[in-house]
C-alpha cells in the first residue's frame, strides 16, 4: 500500500534541497493564479457596476420616444418628431392592463438660482408617477401631487447634486429657487441615484409638474407635447405584453394604418440590461481565459524542471527501486513534488491576485470584485496543472531500469 504522508515528506525534503530552483519554478504558477484572479475581479467588478447603473434607471421599464428610425424610406432618428402627448401617457396607464405606471417626461436645461448661487442643470417636467416608474424614492420632503399637475403649481423636487451645489449646508426644503427667473418652492429632495449607464450624474436634476414645464418653462409649439413616456410593466413576465399593448394603443391613437410606419419607438430597457450583462459576463470569461494561459505556461515550467530533476536524481531512483520501491511509489513521489509546487504557488498566487486587484482598483479607479468562487477555481486549477504536467516526468522516472539507473553517472 502506498504511504502518501511518507511520500509527501520525501517530496518536501527534495524540494528543500533546491530552494531557489523550487521558488523560481513556482513563479509561473504564482503569476498565472494571480493574473486569473485579478482579471476575473476586474471583469466581475465591471459587470456589477454596469448592472447597477442600468438597474438605477428602473426595473421592468419601457421607454417610448417620438419618431421612428425610418419614415417613408428616410432615416429620421427617434425623438425627432413631436408625436407624443400627456394624453398618450394617461391612455397607456388607463387602457394597458400589463402596465403598472406611466409617466410623461418633458426635459430641458435651465439656469437655477438661489440667493447668490447659481447652477445649470436638467429640468424634468413630469407626473408624480415618475418616482414609481424610476424606483426613485424621496430622501426628504414630499412629492408633488396630481392636483399640482392640474394647477401647474410652481413646486420642485431636487436631486442631491443640485442641493449640494445650490444650498451647501442650508436646509433646502421650503426654500425658493428661480428656474429661468421663475420662483419655485423646493418641497422634496430625491434619494441619491449615482451615475447612469452613460456616465451621467442622475442626481444633477430637478423635477417639476409637467404642466408647469409646458406652460411656464419650455413653451411647447404643440399643446400637451412631451419628449418621452416612461412605462413600468407590472412584472418582468408582463414586459412583452406591455410592449405589445402600448404599441397597439399608440398606433390606434395616432391613426396609423397597418401598412404605415409607426411614429414612435419603444425601447425595452430590461432587454438592454440583459444583453449588457451577458456581454460583461462574456468579457469576464475572456479575461479569465487569457489569464489562464499564463497558468499553463507555469505548468510547462514545472514539467521542464521536473524532467531535469529526474535526470539529476537517476541514481537515487535506482537505489529506491533496488530496496523495493514500486513503480507507483516512484511516480507518486515526483507527482507529489509537482503538486506541492503548484499548490504552494496557488496559495501565494491567490494572495497576490487579491492584493493586485485592490491595488488596481485604487490606482486606476476600476471597480473590482474578488469572488470566493474565482479563488477556489484558480487554486484547484493550479493543483490540476501540477498533476497534469508532473505526470510525464514521474512516468519517465518510473520506467527507468534499476541496474541502468544505478550505473548512471
Amino acid at each position: 500500500m502506498i504511504d502518501v504522508p511518507w511520500t509527501a515528506r520525501i517530496a518536501l525534503r527534495a524540494l528543500q534541497v533546491n530552494k531557489m530552483r523550487s521558488a523560481l519554478t513556482m513563479l509561473g504558477i504564482i503569476i498565472g493564479v494571480g493574473a486569473v484572479i485579478a482579471m476575473l475581479a476586474v471583469g466581475t467588478g465591471a459587470s456589477r457596476q454596469i448592472a447597477q447603473q442600468i438597474s438605477s434607471m428602473g426595473s421592468n421599464l419601457l421607454i417610448v420616444m417620438p419618431g421612428s428610425s425610418t419614415s417613408g424610406g428616410v432615416r429620421m432618428g427617434s425623438g425627432s418628431q413631436p408625436t407624443l402627448t400627456v394624453g398618450d401617457a394617461e391612455a397607456i396607464l388607463r387602457d394597458c392592463p400589463a402596465v403598472a405606471e406611466a409617466a410623461p417626461l418633458l426635459s430641458g436645461t435651465a439656469q437655477i438660482v438661489y440667493g447668490n448661487m447659481n447652477w445649470s442643470t436638467g429640468v424634468w417636467g413630469t407626473s408624480p408617477s415618475m418616482l414609481i416608474v424610476r424606483d426613485w424614492p424621496l430622501a426628504e420632503g414630499r412629492s408633488f401631487t396630481e392636483e399640482d399637475v392640474r394647477s401647474a403649481t410652481k413646486v420642485a423636487l431636487i436631486g442631491r447634486t443640485v442641493a449640494e451645489s445650490l444650498f451647501g449646508g442650508i436646509e433646502p426644503l421650503e426654500q425658493i429657487i428661480r428656474i429661468k427667473k421663475i420662483p419655485f418652492r423646493v418641497i422634496g429632495i430625491l434619494e441619491t441615484k449615482g451615475q447612469s449607464a452613460q456616465g451621467q450624474d442622475q442626481d444633477d436634476t430637478i423635477m417639476v409638474p409637467v404642466s408647469t414645464a409646458q406652460k411656464k418653462l419650455f413653451g411647447m409649439a404643440f399643446p400637451g407635447m412631451v419628449r418621452t413616456i416612461m412605462v413600468k410593466a407590472r412584472s418582468l413576465e408582463d414586459l412583452g405584453n406591455a410592449e405589445q399593448q402600448v404599441q397597439a394603443l399608440l398606433r390606434q391613437r395616432h391613426h396609423i394604418s397597418f401598412k404605415q410606419e409607426q411614429d414612435f419607438t419603444i425601447r425595452n430597457l430590461t432587454q438592454m440590461m440583459q444583453v449588457t450583462e451577458q456581454s460583461a459576463h462574456v468579457m469576464t470569461l475572456l479575461l479569465g481565459a487569457i489569464a489562464s494561459v499564463s497558468l499553463i505556461v507555469g505548468g510547462i515550467g514545472i514539467m521542464n524542471i521536473m524532467l531535469v530533476s529526474v535526470t539529476e536524481r537517476t541514481r537515487e531512483i535506482g537505489i529506491r527501486m533496488a530496496v523495493g520501491a514500486k513503480i507507483w511509489d516512484i511516480r507518486l513521489q515526483f507527482i507529489m513534488e509537482a503538486v506541492i509546487l503548484s499548490l504552494i504557488g496557488g496559495v501565494v498566487g491567490v494572495i497576490m491576485g487579491i492584493s493586485g486587484s485592490e491595488i488596481l482598483s485604487m490606482a486606476a479607479g476600476w471597480p473590482t470584485a474578488v469572488s470566493v468562487t474565482a479563488g477556489v477555481i484558480a487554486f484547484v486549477f493550479s493543483g490540476v496543472v501540477g498533476i497534469f504536467f508532473g505526470f510525464y516526468p514521474a512516468y519517465k522516472a518510473s520506467l527507468l531500469n534499476p541496474i541502468d539507473a544505478l550505473r548512471y553517472e
